[in-house]
């Protein structure tokens, strides 16, 4: 990778570096939040560090950020067993990337599935695979040995394989099928909607205690169409669907005046929905833009 200059402000060579490690932090911690939090943290490390002693400051920052996310993610795994419903990482509409990798890393329905990996496993691949680190780089940025970083990128690609092959679907095609899906739902039309979806498609609904949301993940074409007509009734007459990419794929916010009410992401699979994530919890909410 190539290697950022030695600045003498130490200020404006850190924030050169910050949104690659708040790229990093998020796709770690999946809120932004804890990101934000694990980035500042890593400013301070920087800020603190004999500079004079640092020969490349971006492996040092992303080092510094990598292992402060590790111990971030592994005391929210304790909080994330207490919590009520599905988990899923805070929405953010983000078009797509110029990276097909760093895209599909950010969607919901990937970082759902990085949540199945240890801590460590995490950070290796998502450095390796997402951010083209080698593994020098990688065994330096985890402090461990080359072969070990190795182990542990061949144990999440071999997990991440098992849990979610690709077929990735051309752009146009898949917000084709993300609008009809759109339109399905919110006409109540449970044969279209059944059309579109996979037979093993999985919804995910995130209220957090806070909103009404399902609190179990929704499984097959049948069950996950049947609880989009019947969550759909029950909305307000006088919501406002808009089409946004929400962590780089096809989706929805719903508003309710002002206020957010959910965002629906679609993650689209050899041409079918595959997953529907839907995030209801308003704390999740509250940090997005009005679109209009």
């Amino acid at each position: 990778m190539p290697e950022a200059a030695v600045h003498d402000d130490p200020v404006a060579t850190f924030e050169a570096e910050r949104p690659r490690l708040r790229a990093l932090a998020y796709r770690m911690l999946g809120t932004l939040g804890d990101a934000e939090d694990a980035v500042q943290d890593t400013y301070v490390r920087w800020h603190r560090s004999d500079r004079n002693a640092v020969r490349t400051p971006q492996a040092w920052l992303v080092s510094a950020c990598t292992r402060i996310c590790i111990d971030r993610l592994r005391r929210a795994r304790t909080e994330r067993a207490a919590y009520i419903g599905p988990w899923l990482p805070e929405p953010m509409i983000v078009e797509a990337q110029d990276s097909p990798t760093l895209d599909d890393s950010l969607s919901l329905a990937f970082l759902v599935v990085l949540e199945r990996l240890s801590p460590a496993e995490r950070a290796a691949w998502l450095l390796h695979q997402a951010f083209e680190y080698d593994y020098p780089e990688i065994a330096r940025a985890l402090d461990k040995s080359e072969p070990a970083c190795r182990q542990l990128v061949s144990r999440a690609r071999r997990h991440l394989k098992e849990a979610r092959p690709r077929f990735a679907p051309d752009r146009a095609q898949a917000d084709a099928i993300a609008a009809r899906f759109v339109r399905a739902a919110a006409t109540g039309d449970r044969t279209a909607l059944m059309e579109l979806l996979a037979p093993g498609a999985e919804l995910w609904s995130d209220g957090g205690g806070k909103a009404l949301a399902a609190l179990n993940v929704i499984t097959g074409a049948d069950r996950v169409a049947r609880f989009m007509v019947g969550v759909t009734r029950k909305q307000p007459a006088s919501m406002r669907r808009v089409f946004a990419r929400i962590n780089g794929m096809p989706g929805l916010i719903a508003w309710q005046g002002r206020t957010p009410y959910f965002t629906l992401s679609l993650d689209i699979v050899d041409g079918q929905v595959a997953g529907v994530y839907i995030v209801r919890n308003p704390d999740k909410l509250m940090h997005l833009p009005a679109v209009t």
